[in-house]
């Protein structure tokens, strides 16, 4: 047989090989049990759907009463496919952790699950956990990732796919996408893009992730830090600092969000959206007023063009305003 014959057929047994573990994957693919809410759940879980994955269980939340919900359902989705799906208020029970155990996943997903998974549970996959976060880490490791960027003046996120420990966000990392922050865009304009970024990501390394084949990187925890949830009394706006960081939390915290909030005649006033305005501000104090049909905010640097707003819980326009309270400049209550 010559050299040519040879490696002719050890080429043709090694496509063999692989065409039949192909064919195994299909026959026998890799289960999962999901931990996932909110729209990167909905998408992310649509990845592994399209890709072949059994889902053998979803974990999410209740919708809360009290909270906007503004986002998809994760728990229609798997109904929709008839994936059975449970709502602990604790995943880390004993009941949970054998219901789960029985399963014997190869994977455990969480994409968006606002629960800890801890050392118990995140040992029960064979080929261990994977959490999808909404930042490049390790930067804004932690809570509302997207919402910190944006009030930080960043000009890019994404999303990054990283095996789970104990500690959060800090695992090795299997995939990131990043997308930019544009400087007017909102928490819900970016928090948009991190979504399909979170699809993208997951999309192309679930084959190798699914194949034992995934490459997975440390992080340099030296390069980011943890950043802790917020709570609406942080929308509440400084008026001495300068208009772009004041525009930075108006854009972090719009809608669907609890909104920027400050006090003006005596009532309380949201501030919806903002542009930094191309102004001289001269010396006064911080101030709102109407100019032209255009409602501007004086701050301790810069100004702001109000572009949407409330006062007294009312939508209110610049017009509407200036017909009520005249054109003069009236102090922030703050």
């Amino acid at each position: 047989m010559s050299k040519e014959d040879l490696g002719s057929g050890i080429e043709d047994r090694v496509k063999s090989a692989v065409a039949g573990l192909a064919q195994s994957l299909i026959r026998n693919p890799r289960s999962a049990v999901v931990f996932a809410y909110h729209n990167v759940g909905v998408r992310c879980l649509s990845v592994l759907l399209a890709q072949g994955v059994e889902v053998a269980l979803v974990v999410t939340h209740r919708d809360n009463p009290k909270e906007n919900i503004w986002f998809d359902s994760v728990a229609e989705l798997a109904a929709l496919h008839g994936i059975a799906v449970i709502t602990p208020d604790n995943p880390n029970t004993p009941e949970v952790l054998a219901q789960i155990r029985a399963l014997q996943p190869d994977f455990f997903f969480s994409f968006y699950y606002r629960e800890m998974l801890k050392r118990e549970l995140l040992e029960i996959p064979g080929s261990g956990a994977l959490n999808m976060h909404g930042s490049l880490l390790p930067k804004y490791r932690g809570r509302v990732p997207v919402n910190w960027a944006i009030i930080r003046g960043e000009t890019e996120t994404g999303a990054t796919l990283h095996y789970m420990t104990e500690k959060p966000d800090n695992g090795d990392i299997v995939a990131q996408q990043a997308v930019p922050i544009l400087p007017d865009d909102t928490a819900l304009e970016v928090f948009q893009k991190v979504t399909v970024a979170a699809e993208i990501a997951l999309y192309g390394c679930l084959p190798d992730l699914l194949a034992g084949k995934a490459r997975a990187l440390k992080q340099d925890l030296s390069q980011g830090a943890y950043f802790g949830g917020r709570k609406p009394e942080d929308g509440v706006i400084d008026w001495s600092q300068d208009a772009r960081t004041i525009h930075n939390l108006v854009r972090a915290v719009a809608p669907p969000y609890p909104g920027a909030t400050t006090q003006l005649l005596g009532q309380p006033m949201r501030i919806l959206r903002t542009l930094v305005a191309d102004v001289q501000s001269g010396s006064a104090a911080p101030c709102f007023y109407v100019q032209d049909g255009t409602a501007y905010a004086l701050c301790g640097r810069g100004v702001l063009r109000v572009l949407s707003f409330e006062l007294g819980g009312v939508a209110m326009s610049a017009a509407e305003f200036a017909a009520q309270h005249g054109a003069a400049r009236f102090n922030f209550n703050c």
